[in-house]
């Protein structure tokens, strides 16, 4: 300890003596203190400079309008801008802003476009769209005036923000007022509102019932419309075979009128050969009593007799068949026409009953076939007798033969029989003429004009089918476009029941808690207050726990603390760390005495610094006493760590002590906060001497927290104590090693 002592005072007395020496070591003193003033001064007020900042600003809005009051948000920044001095505003053109900022004459530029106010002034529609400020800047220029300029463009849009809000919200509060005088007006019907949702709420379910009851009704009415839309081709198909069918019925009664005109002058000229064959037969019986018979010829009377019946007979024949294929006729045209009126029943109802009771009237084909029976008969009653007639003329010769006395009385009978014959035919003649063929004709007629009227009753069906058809597939759309408006509504209904549910239940929330009068008060407040009381609602009150009136003061602790490690390493790279030619002393002795040197070089050091942060920079300091005695502590501190470094490692304990530096410039918070720094320098924060040197100083500047200051002393101490304990025991036995490697780098010549 003596001989370090001894060391300490050689330096001194050589400093003292020698000019040269106390320059360099007062220029020491003083340097390092240059750099933390200068740089505190530096940033003592950065921002308030910034009217110094040229920023460009264009301006192209067209503006706006909000109901009935007009606004434009450009001109009135421009206005607000151009009695602003925290900024170098230059309101220009597009163009010439542009270039300016590429070139760097302008830091920033602000660009209000055409359809700023018109957008702002969709607030009150049911589609807002924000307004969009154009930014532009210049970040070559500089690192932190992009910051300042942000700042200023921030401050721009509250300051539009603020005043649109005033705007909007005047506006806002005006209609508010409206509102509230038109409820107070509506009232009565708000009241018939609430009745309304009431009752609706109570017929919801009565109304799912009617609708689900509608589309089932619906649904059948569907399956009738099927079921008739695929009964058409079947009615269709009918229609066309009734028509057809009537077509032939028609065709068949015109040639059944046809054959009866060509039947009716031979059925009447047989008629009458039937009937002149009966005169001649009555003719030749009366003959046979004028005559005396000869009975020997009474077989040739016999053949006579029996060939002239014979032929009478078979005309008569002739007759009834002819009568029986009218007959035949009228039955087929009857058949025909039942067909037809069955076909039109099933197809069309009431009409085609009406055509069918035409067609089968008692008036019609039943009279007809009466008559036709009625002249049958009679002919047959002709016809048997003029068999029996016949039969008796075949009896004569037995007559003559066996009873000769009856011969007269036979005779008689044939005359009198074949009398009763020609009258028989002469009247039914006059009755075919009178009755029986104009009865058949007019019954002809009348078929043929019942088949017309069907036939055009059923083409009337027919036209009308494709008609029907349409109606049905109209009818079918609606129902389905029915069946899905009414599907859409089952569908909707739970969402619509749950809302009208949940909106009367708010009803009557709102009728338990709020007196609709009491809102229409509120409504009705003075829109100029509102107005200006949204137009700054919150006021900041701003209360500074530990107040430092300017950013250099704030940044004093860090350039002070920087300034003193600064000063270290510019005395170990001017300062020999270890003594020349003290063989004789130990390493123990050697680092004790440089230490004193060092740490009495430091300590002036830091007296300047903290002086002059004092007294010459001004700056703010709560406690400035304990100010310079911080920095006197830290000082002690970070010379011990630097020169232990230097003395132990030599020009590596050099790069050590710069390394550390820049560690702790960046990782220690000094300019910010430690939750800002990526994770590495996170990590060493509390491993770095700065930290707690730094922390230290702040106490002194913004006001001391003894606990927070002596845990930081506390921790500086345990740094300065570890430091000399590893100088003091390892000085020895590192320089072994440390030796070599100094004497290697000075053969090198390069080093000193």
């Amino acid at each position: 300890m003596k001989n370090g002592w001894k060391i300490y005072s050689k330096d001194m007395r050589n400093i003292t003596r020698n000019w040269v020496a106390a320059m360099l070591i007062g220029g020491l003193i003083i340097l390092p203190s240059l750099y933390a003033w200068f740089n505190i001064k530096a940033s003592w007020d950065p921002y308030g400079q910034t009217d110094q900042i040229p920023i460009g600003v264009v301006n192209k809005d067209a503006g706006g309008q909000i109901r009935d009051e007009k606004i434009n948000a450009g001109n009135d920044l421009v206005n607000t801008l151009k009695n602003n001095d925290s900024m170098d505003w230059h309101f220009t053109n597009r163009e010439k802003a542009m270039e300016s900022l590429k070139y760097g004459d302008y830091f920033a530029v602000i660009v209000i476009p055409e359809d700023f106010s018109d957008n702002l002034s969709t607030v009150i529609t049911d589609n807002p769209k924000k307004s969009k400020m154009e930014y532009y800047v210049n970040e070559k220029i500089n690192a932190i005036s992009p910051k300042i300029t942000d700042k200023g463009a921030s401050t721009i849009v509250e300051q539009i923000s603020s005043n649109f809000i005033s705007t909007v919200n005047g506006v806002i509060f005006d209609m508010f007022d409206e509102i509230g005088v038109e409820l107070n007006q509506k009232l009565p019907d708000i009241k018939k509102f609430e009745d309304y949702v009431f009752t609706m709420e109570k017929k919801l379910p009565e109304i799912h019932d009617l609708v689900s009851n509608g589309l089932q009704d619906t649904k059948d009415a569907q399956s009738i419309i099927n079921k008739a839309q695929n009964m058409l081709p079947e009615a269709e198909r009918t229609t066309n075979e009734g028509i057809q069918t009537v077509n032939e019925t028609a065709d068949l009664m015109s040639k059944a009128e046809g054959r009866l005109n060509e039947m009716a002058p031979k059925m009447e000229e047989d008629l009458k050969k039937a009937q002149g064959t009966a005169e001649d037969i009555n003719k030749l019986l009366k003959d046979a009593q004028n005559v005396n018979i000869d009975f020997n010829k009474g077989q040739e009377l016999q053949q006579s007799i029996d060939s002239s019946l014979e032929d009478a007979t078979s005309r008569i024949g002739e007759i009834e068949a002819k009568l029986k294929q009218v007959k035949e006729m009228n039955q087929e045209q009857q058949t025909g026409g039942g067909e037809h009126g069955n076909d039109q029943n099933s197809d069309e109802g009431s009409t085609g009953q009406e055509n069918n009771n035409q067609n089968n009237s008692p008036n019609s084909s039943a009279n007809q076939n009466q008559v036709i029976d009625n002249a049958m008969e009679r002919l047959s009653k002709l016809r048997g007798a003029l068999e029996e007639a016949q039969k008796n003329g075949q009896n004569i010769t037995t007559f003559i033969e066996d009873k000769n006395q009856e011969i007269d009385s036979v005779i008689t009978d044939l005359e009198e029989l074949s009398g009763n014959t020609a009258n028989r035919i002469g009247d039914f003649l006059k009755d075919y003429k009178e009755n029986i063929e104009p009865i058949v004709k007019q019954k002809i007629n009348n078929a043929q004009q019942t088949l017309s009227d069907a036939k055009g009753t059923l083409s009337e069906i027919k036209s009308t089918i494709p008609e029907v058809r349409q109606v049905l597939s109209n009818t079918e759309n609606h129902i389905g476009e029915g069946q899905d408006m009414l599907n859409t509504i089952l569908d909707e209904y739970p969402y619509v029941n749950s809302k009208i549910n949940e909106l009367a239940g708010k009803i009557r929330d709102i009728q338990g808690e709020t007196d609709i009068n009491e809102i229409i008060e509120l409504l009705q407040n003075d829109p100029e207050a509102e107005r200006n009381f949204f137009e700054e609602p919150v006021k900041l009150s701003k209360n500074e726990l530990f107040p430092i009136p300017n950013y250099g003061s704030g940044m004093t602790p860090f350039y002070t603390v920087l300034a003193i490690w600064v000063g270290g390493l510019l005395l170990i790279s001017l300062l020999a760390a270890d003594i020349h030619g003290g063989e004789d002393l130990t390493g123990r002795e050697r680092y004790i005495g440089k230490l004193f040197t060092f740490l009495t070089i430091g300590l002036l050091q830091t007296l300047v610094v903290t002086l002059g942060d004092w007294f010459i920079v001004d700056a703010y300091m709560a406690h400035p006493v304990w100010f310079v005695i911080f920095g006197l502590l830290i000082s002690l501190v970070f010379m011990m760590i630097i020169f232990t470094l230097v003395s132990l490692f030599g020009d590596v304990g050099k790069a050590m002590v710069i390394v550390l530096l820049v560690l702790q410039i960046a990782g220690a918070g000094g300019t910010y906060p430690v939750v800002l720094l990526p994770e590495l320098f996170q990590a060493i924060n509390p491993f770095l001497p700065f930290t707690y040197a730094i922390d230290l100083m702040r106490e002194a500047v913004g006001g001391i927290i003894w606990k927070s200051a002596i845990y930081d002393m506390a921790i500086l101490g345990l740094f300065g104590l570890g430091f000399l304990l590893f100088g003091i025991l390892l000085k020895n036995v590192v320089n072994k090693y440390t030796d070599k490697l100094m004497k290697k780098s000075k053969d090198a010549g390069l080093f000193h």
